[in-house]
């Protein structure tokens, strides 16, 4: 009975671990779907999309099935088993009786030994069952808890001032993406942002800005080179702790669940009421808060469905100006927004980046005119730097994407 049950046990496993992924990609398309389900609607999708789910949910009963008639094939299997040793006995230990070689109450004695053992193999097939079942769902579990981060603390890390002041320095910083192995995103990058100002980072798509974002927030990390925080090098310090010294705005920025000020104090878990409201003030967010229902109470619905553009936005640079970190990332924060909203959220962003490092992102140009000091980027190098003015008049890639840009506006005017 023992060698079956391990051999049928394996399978179990192996069809549990089958059936978790089926459910898993099951749920991920569902979830998938129903974020996105104003693009399913606009295009027309209803159809195909219910259809693509009603695969994934056949393809997770099938699995299903097939471990159940597993289980179902492992459970007929000890009951047989049980009931020949049972039969067993009575057969061999009848034919010792008629032939003299074994009294009657000798064979009722062997006939309840066989009927205790075999009942309790029996439970244990059943509870074998039962352990591989769970055993094939927690392996996936497992090697989640059991993977190593890529990036992660050293074991004696460097501490950060008290005052950090966020001046950033990055020196021939090397960088591919581990999807992109032969192609460099940042190739011999250098550049320093002195503690204070205020930098801006243009050029095309895939020029390298948004890497050099992943790279200072310690979400990836070089191959080469060395990027230092305020003269300490990244890499010898606690993630963790670099990330409480940055705020980011991000283009399109997160919202949760919840009310108004429990996003704002996302930024600050322990700030208090007054707190949150001067960060929202300091952000132009009041206004519309206070008009709000409940204002900072409101609840916003899952991610902020119930506000606008220029209002998450808003909340966005809320949460970083209550963050209160030396050192802020701005990643086009107002490249999806009207004229009026986009004043609102710069007064905002004035605000935010008053006496702090900045690097901005900017595609629209006319967003970072002001800016003394512009890098352009260009296939992971810098290619430039300048004022909008020097760089427009010493012509090259930045002249080109202004001319583009600034005509079209005024085309679109006329």
């Amino acid at each position: 009975m023992v060698l079956p049950l391990i051999l049928f046990g394996r399978w179990i496993r192996s069809l549990s671990r089958r059936t978790q992924d089926r459910i898993a990609d099951t749920s991920a398309r569902a979830s998938e779907v129903l974020n996105a389900v104003q693009t399913v609607q606009a295009f027309t999708h209803e159809t195909y999309e219910r259809a693509q789910f009603g695969r994934a949910v056949e393809k997770s009963f099938e699995v299903a099935v097939l471990r159940t008639r597993a289980r179902a094939a492992m459970t007929a299997f000890a009951i047989a088993a049980v009931a020949s040793c049972i039969v067993g006995v009575f057969w061999m230990g009848a034919h010792d009786v008629v032939a003299g070689r074994m009294t009657g109450g000798l064979l009722m004695q062997f006939a309840l030994y066989a009927i205790i053992f075999v009942t309790g193999m029996g439970a244990l097939s059943e509870t074998w069952g039962d352990i591989q079942r769970a055993a094939g769902a927690a392996e996936r579990l497992s090697e989640l808890l059991e993977t190593k981060p890529a990036i992660s603390a050293p074991a004696d890390p460097l501490r950060l001032p008290e005052s950090a002041r966020g001046r950033i320095e990055l020196k021939d910083v090397v960088f591919h993406y581990p999807t992109r192995p032969d192609q460099a995103a940042l190739n011999e990058l250098s550049l320093e942002v002195r503690s204070g100002e205020a930098v801006a980072l243009v050029g095309p798509s895939g020029a390298g800005k948004s890497t050099v974002f992943q790279l200072l927030l310690r979400f990836y990390a070089p191959q080469a080179g060395a990027i230092l925080f305020d003269g300490l090098d990244m890499a010898r310090l606690d993630p963790a702790e670099l990330r409480r010294h940055i705020a980011l705005v991000a283009q399109d920025p997160v919202i949760f669940s919840g009310t108004i000020a429990d996003n704002i104090r996302y930024g600050r878990p322990e700030a208090n009421s007054a707190e949150v409201r001067r960060a929202a003030e300091a952000a132009a967010a009041a206004e519309f808060i206070e008009d709000l229902p409940a204002g900072y109470d409101t609840p916003i619905g899952e991610r902020g469905v119930n506000l606008s553009g220029g209002q998450r936005q808003r909340l966005a640079i809320a949460r970083a100006i209550l963050r209160d970190a030396p050192l802020l990332l701005l990643d086009e924060a107002t490249s999806a927004l009207d004229a009026e909203n986009e004043r609102l959220v710069q007064t905002g962003l004035n605000n935010l980046m008053a006496g702090r490092t900045t690097i901005v992102i900017a595609h629209r140009l006319a967003t970072i005119q002001r800016l003394k000091r512009i890098l352009v980027m260009d296939q992971g190098r810098i290619v430039a730097e300048g004022s909008h003015a020097e760089l427009v008049a010493g012509g090259g890639l930045y002249a080109r994407l202004a001319d583009l840009q600034f005509s079209q506006g005024l085309a679109l005017a006329g």
